[in-house]
């Protein structure tokens, strides 16, 4: 017999974590269907992709995202650079056998997260579709999903944690997803953040400084029990990597073309906002 397609083994996955789906159109629930097409119970259908990955939208959702953004955020992730970021969330999260990463991108972040793990299952959703396709290319261990979480593919209290990486939040939909006493855990930039890039960027302007505090009170205004921990530390940074980190970054986006930027080290320096519902 040979190799299941990676339809068939993203098919299989999300018929195996089938309860974490309900329809983003009437919110009942979904069986997978000839390993092609998520079905709700009112004749609602999605395909599965033949990469893997479903597409959950309900609406054209244009993105300003690229395929060559996501391979240059992939080729940043994969240098190691984020390794104690997530490493300390895996430990955050090692009790959990249901991760929701929400903007995942192309899904490094929970992919690396998820790797060590023996048990549990990573589920990515993002609104950008080239970023889903990369993932379910890379990473086909875990679920991946093109989706809104303004029209949420899942179900009512399906996850242990939900991840949140640097991305933007919707609270009020992470609290209707996260189990009774799951907890969320959010990385914000604190103001040391890629401080030798925003140092090129920025100098002179007050854009140069950044601060996080009025992310952090309203989470701590959103959750119970909340914990802030702080993640930073400098590394060497090479040559290469840094036309990748110019892209992935939204402090690139608005460089100057005649904008010299050189750098041999950075500087990671984040927040891991963590709370219960």
């Amino acid at each position: 017999m040979g190799a299941l397609s990676k339809r068939a083994i993203g098919a299989a996955l999300m018929d195996q974590h089938i309860t974490l789906f309900a329809c983003p159109i009437c919110q009942q629930s979904m069986y997978v269907y000839e390993q092609g097409r998520l079905v709700c119970t009112s004749n609602h259908s999605f395909d599965i992709a033949k990469q893997g990955y479903v597409n959950m939208l309900t609406h054209n959702a244009a993105s300003k995202y690229s395929k060559s953004l996501f391979e240059s955020r992939k080729a940043v992730i994969d240098s190691g650079i984020y390794d104690a970021v997530e490493a300390r969330i895996g430990e955050l999260i090692s009790s959990a056998k249901t991760v929701l990463d929400t903007g995942c991108g192309e899904g490094s972040h929970l992919a690396r997260i998820m790797n060590d793990r023996d048990h549990g299952i990573g589920v990515g959703i993002d609104i950008a579709k080239e970023g889903i396709l990369a993932a379910a290319r890379h990473y086909p261990q875990q679920i991946w999903c093109v989706g809104d979480l303004a029209k949420s593919p899942f179900a009512q209290a399906s996850f242990d944690a939900i991840l949140n990486i640097l991305s933007p939040a919707n609270y009020e939909e992470f609290k209707r997803l996260l189990k009774p006493n799951g907890y969320l855990v959010k990385v914000v930039p604190q103001s040391g953040y890629l401080r030798e890039l925003r140092a090129q960027l920025y100098a002179d302007s007050n854009r140069e400084t950044y601060s996080n505090e009025q992310i952090v009170a309203r989470f701590q205004d959103s959750f119970r029990e909340v914990n802030v921990e702080r993640v930073t530390y400098t590394l060497p940074l090479s040559e290469e990597l840094v036309p990748a980190l110019l892209e992935m970054t939204p402090m690139g986006w608005h460089k100057a073309e005649q904008t010299a930027v050189e750098l041999n080290e950075i500087t990671i320096d984040v927040d891991l906002l963590v709370g219960k519902v």
